[in-house]
């Protein structure tokens, strides 16, 4: 079942107006991101519109992983995002958008104790809060296409799979309203993108970096050959590459998402 429905804000774009926000609301799919990009092809979709669900049986994260939620309790969408990176090199200008959009809204809401572990999971200490997928195609030589998958762990209490995981319930003793988060979300993701077309987001990359988890701190990981060994977190580059600092022999380097894992 799909439900349309609209919701009133401002943006001011380089690219266009956007006055009021499209959202279609599903019951149940497997995946709002294939469900969104599907819709894509076969139809000339608004800017930033959204795809919301209250139960996605086949949710994904990052490298393939599961993204399990309990019907109607957690936030599960996912964003149509077009012209606003140009160029495939600076793709991952749009994971810092989004991962510090939504940590500005848990921070208005008064969540404490975040961060954002590389690439994209939002914590709240070391549990998961939330985690983003963005899956990107070129159409053109001028034109990308990005649908970003978000899923944020809202009223559910109990994980029984996932003991890395909590809630903005479980973390307040409060329960939340998911549609007016997703407007928040929405809308802040808007003028981040907002920067990025203008090209004035560097602050966003100032705060990507203020906010990543264990940055400075020695921490213990696995790589590709499940060699294990402890570094410091440096940075992350425009290639979305995370800059490590091991502490045996000092030199750095820079890993891809399937080359590194953090450990603890």
């Amino acid at each position: 079942k799909i439900r349309n429905s609209q919701a009133l804000l401002i943006s001011d774009f380089r690219i266009a107006v956007f006055i009021y926000m499209n959202i279609i609301k599903l019951d149940a799919i497997d995946s709002t991101n294939d469900f969104l990009k599907k819709l894509s092809r076969n139809q000339l979709l608004t800017n930033f519109t959204v795809v919301s669900t209250l139960c996605q049986t086949k949710g994904r994260g990052q490298m393939g992983t599961v993204w399990q939620s309990e019907k109607g309790k957690n936030l599960t969408i996912s964003i149509l995002i077009k012209n606003v990176v140009l160029d495939i090199t600076k793709i991952y200008d749009l994971n810092v958008a989004v991962s510090v959009a939504v940590f500005s809204v848990l921070q208005r809401l008064q969540i404490t104790n975040l961060s954002i572990k590389w690439p994209n999971d939002i914590m709240a200490g070391d549990k998961k809060i939330g985690g983003i997928l963005i899956e990107s195609r070129i159409i053109s030589a001028t034109e990308i296409e990005s649908v970003v998958g978000i899923g944020l762990n809202i009223n559910q209490s109990i994980f029984p799979d996932l003991l890395g995981a909590t809630s903005l319930y479980n973390l307040t003793g409060h329960t939340f309203d998911i549609d007016e988060i997703v407007q928040q979300s929405v809308l802040e993701i808007q003028q981040n993108c907002a920067l990025i077309c203008s090209k004035t987001n560097a602050s966003l990359w100032q705060l990507y970096h203020t906010y990543l988890y264990k940055i400075d701190v020695p921490s213990l990981f696995k790589d590709a050959t499940q060699n294990h060994f402890y570094g410091v977190i440096k940075g992350v580059n425009a290639l979305g590459q995370l800059r490590v600092l091991p502490t045996v022999n000092q030199v750095a380097r820079f890993y891809g998402i399937k080359e590194i894992t953090i450990i603890s």
